[in-house]
């Protein structure tokens, strides 16, 4: 539904009362960003690493575990300021977890009721942790959550979200300490200051989009940055790519929660992105198991999409003799998903052979070669 559409559901006028309360809301949201330091950047300390620097911008250390937190906040703040939630507005997303639980943090902040309509195959913590924040959760088929939203929010009279749509318009990509503003003020003292490569994964297209719309907006310091977005299996975003066909869409939904999506989603822009790189679900978990032997803990499972394809981007560089430093994420913690990518039985269940790519990673450590 598009903005107007959706304009005409609520009241026409905003009460004097409404707005004092959306006003106090959005400073509720404003303190909060403003308790929370920025997240940290770890570079990781390979032998092979020679000429090529790596780090991992983790996005797990916000306050609802999740790089979904800053999107979170953006949506709301959207949502605030165009009169869309006020007071007891029911809220409403569909979502596979991590934002669902971000969103969850805010609409608790704000005293709202949340439900989130997830995927009958999210993981069971995510679900604990989305209740934890006091939301409540639909299991739908993968198929029906943006139906099923929408048709909450009209018999509640609620405002849904739709991160899908609004990510990469509810986030302002030319600052305000968006990812990517953070991200190249902390590599200002780095042995490479400016990227060679951004490497990020997509759910909504609101991160990449974010990052890329900045680097165009600044052209005369990030010109010879590129931006590379790693799509898992099961996801059209990567045919998309190739392609520019919006109509495609894939059979079922990605292993990989939280990125990867079955059809093309509005916020999901290529004018931005520079290359996109298929990483197979099986690197993906693999990678996950090799970096906590590195970082000694667990991270979720974007975090090996993403960290497999800057591994390959660092071992092309280190073939070709380039220097530079590459910058990718940790989106959210592994203990979201134990009885998942760290369950052994269910990834033999799933018929993936992750323990062949930590032998690649391990011979990609001692060679730089990754094949």
């Amino acid at each position: 539904m598009d903005d107007a559409k959706q304009a005409m559901l609520l009241d026409r006028s905003i009460s004097a009362l409404d707005r004092d309360w959306i006003c106090e809301a959005i400073n509720k949201v404003e303190a909060d960003f403003n308790r929370s330091a920025d997240t940290h950047l770890i570079k990781l300390e390979l032998p092979c690493l020679e000429a090529v620097d790596l780090y991992l911008k983790d996005e797990s250390t916000h306050p609802s575990g999740s790089l979904k937190h800053r999107l979170a906040r953006s949506l709301f703040l959207y949502g605030l300021c165009n009169g869309w939630i006020t007071r007891d507005t029911p809220i409403i997303e569909a979502s596979s977890g991590s934002t669902a639980i971000s969103e969850a943090y805010f609409a608790r902040l704000l005293g709202l009721p949340f439900i989130a309509v997830v995927p009958d195959t999210t993981a069971s913590r995510k679900i604990s942790q989305i209740e934890f924040q006091g939301g409540e959760c639909k299991r739908v088929a993968a198929r029906d959550i943006y139906e099923t939203a929408a048709q909450l929010r009209d018999r509640l009279g609620g405002h849904y979200v739709d991160q899908f749509t609004y990510a990469e318009r509810a986030t302002d990509w030319r600052g305000n300490n968006n990812i990517a503003e953070s991200i190249f003020t902390q590599m200002e003292r780095e042995r490479f200051p400016v990227p060679r490569w951004i490497v990020v994964s997509a759910g909504t297209g609101g991160t990449s989009s974010t990052i890329g719309r900045y680097m165009r907006y600044r052209p005369g310091l990030f010109a010879s940055t590129h931006l590379c977005v790693v799509d898992p299996e099961n996801s059209v975003f990567f045919d998309f790519f190739r392609t520019g066909d919006a109509s495609l869409t894939a059979t079922r939904g990605s292993r990989i929660e939280g990125i990867g999506r079955p059809r093309v989603e509005p916020s999901f822009m290529t004018g931005v992105i520079d290359r996109m790189i298929r990483v197979q679900d099986a690197a993906s978990v693999g990678t996950l198991w090799w970096l906590e032997s590195i970082i000694g803990r667990k991270c979720g499972g974007s975090t090996g999409t993403n960290l497999f394809g800057s591994i390959q981007i660092a071992a092309e560089m280190i073939c070709h003799g380039q220097s530079g430093s590459i910058v990718t994420m940790i989106c959210d913690p592994g203990d979201r998903y134990l009885d998942t990518y760290y369950n052994h039985a269910w990834v033999k269940e799933q018929g993936l052979d992750a323990a062949r790519y930590v032998e690649k990673l391990e011979q990609f450590v001692g060679t730089g070669d990754l094949d």
